[in-house]
């Protein structure tokens, strides 16, 4: 799966399942679905930290507030890159069975 045309996105999450796909050369749907569900496993860790960072914020036991928009911003922007690839798989799936045979 060659993602070389998407331009002016810098994202590490991106350049990183690039060149996982790259490295494996193997474009089968087993490494590809294994790369999402990677992908899906590193949002829920920042999901998780942001909010355990929240956590303590509100507890008053860290002060630091840019650390914890840091945080939540990271969170943010992995949830809405798998939710924009979530529905890109989902309008494949649907143009998939609208065809007809």
């Amino acid at each position: 799966m060659d993602i070389s045309a998407i331009r002016n996105i810098q994202s590490e999450a991106i350049s990183q399942a690039a060149s996982q796909t790259k490295v494996q050369g193997d474009s089968t749907f087993d490494s590809i679905f294994s790369t999402a569900l990677g992908m899906l496993d590193e949002t829920n860790q920042l999901q998780n930290t942001a909010e355990s960072m929240e956590i303590q914020f509100a507890l008053g036991l860290a002060d630091n507030t840019h650390d914890l928009q840091i945080a939540q911003k990271k969170a943010n922007t992995a949830l809405a890159y798998t939710v924009a690839v979530r529905d890109k798989v989902l309008e494949a799936y649907n143009s998939i069975m609208n065809m007809q045979m």
